[in-house]
């Protein structure tokens, strides 16, 4: 197997942040994507490439993984777990200081235990057939606010193969979600891994998440806030009309039960919906109405 620098392609070195990794991956992933480069070959495998680097660094386990062992980092803990048995059926071996030593797995065992799950291998290496569960696949899925809001099917791409999943609405930004079995095979015969998705969520509306409630300003005018009335409103699916009292003071919140967002895999459930009221002082008065604002001002004079 080929020894693929995961650095190199998304032009990072050994020593990128977290947030480094992710900024050049949402870079080229748009500069690549096929929605962009349609019919071109060459950006579908730079595109795929640069997916593959990001579900490696991307994740701390998996990076960690792919430093210590290179080309052979999926198989990490099938080796650590080989190394573990040939420790516990030789016995434990003691150092020079007196205490127990890790040299057990030379590196001449460590190509051989290898070569023995891709093929060839010492007859020593392939005498214990044990079965190894397969590798976890890590993928990171954009979405949009307004795409989380009701359940909906989508289809992700995963090592070239396309896989069908249902979107429960209500996931959040961050969340994670295990689809068994579509991750790595197993070795000797174990079962797949399986595939772990990360949502990033984007939100480019109006309305601020917090947990399950929505939070939004509304604009009130000032002889609405004053006298009273009725006024329509955006909610996140519609909109609604609310009754507002006479004399409602500046940042009034009000509470719009089960108008926030969908609560995650609770069906019909929902969050609320807290409105802030902003009044809107009016502008570019007219003669008539600053002579009548003179004349309430002269009224409200103690």
């Amino acid at each position: 197997m080929e020894f693929i620098d995961y650095y190199r392609i998304l032009g990072l070195s050994k020593n990128a942040t977290e947030k480094e990794i992710k900024n050049a991956y949402r870079k080229l992933a748009r500069k690549y994507h096929p929605d962009v480069n349609p019919n071109d070959k060459e950006a579908e495998r730079k595109f795929k490439e640069v997916n593959e680097a990001n579900e490696v660094l991307s994740h701390p386990e998996n990076r960690k993984k792919y430093d210590q062992y290179g080309k052979d980092w999926k198989h990490a803990e099938q080796f650590e777990q080989a190394k573990q048995q040939r420790q516990y059926s030789r016995g434990p071996r003691q150092g020079p200081s007196g205490g127990f030593s890790e040299g057990d797995f030379s590196g001449g065992d460590f190509s051989d235990f290898f070569e023995s799950m891709f093929g060839g291998g010492s007859s020593r290496a392939r005498s214990g057939n044990v079965r190894f569960r397969g590798q976890d696949y890590h993928a990171e899925l954009q979405l949009s606010l307004e795409d989380v809001y009701t359940t909906h099917k989508r289809t992700l791409t995963v090592n070239g193969k396309n896989i069908r999943l249902t979107i429960p609405a209500g996931v959040k930004d961050g969340q994670e979600i295990k689809i068994k079995g579509h991750g790595g095979e197993g070795v000797n015969g174990g079962p797949r891994g399986d595939l772990l998705i990360r949502f990033n969520i984007i939100n480019n509306t109006r309305f601020k998440l917090v947990k399950d409630d929505l939070f939004v300003t509304v604009d009130l005018p000032l002889y609405t806030a004053l006298l009273g009335g009725e006024i329509i409103v955006e909610t996140f699916d519609g909109k609604a009309k609310l009754k507002v009292p006479p004399e409602t003071q500046n940042g009034t919140k009000v509470k719009l039960k089960g108008k926030g967002f969908p609560v995650y895999k609770k069906e019909g459930a929902f969050g609320d919906l807290y409105i802030t009221y902003q009044v809107k002082m009016p502008t570019n008065l007219t003669g008539k109405e600053k002579e009548l604002f003179t004349e309430l001002s002269k009224l409200r004079t103690p």
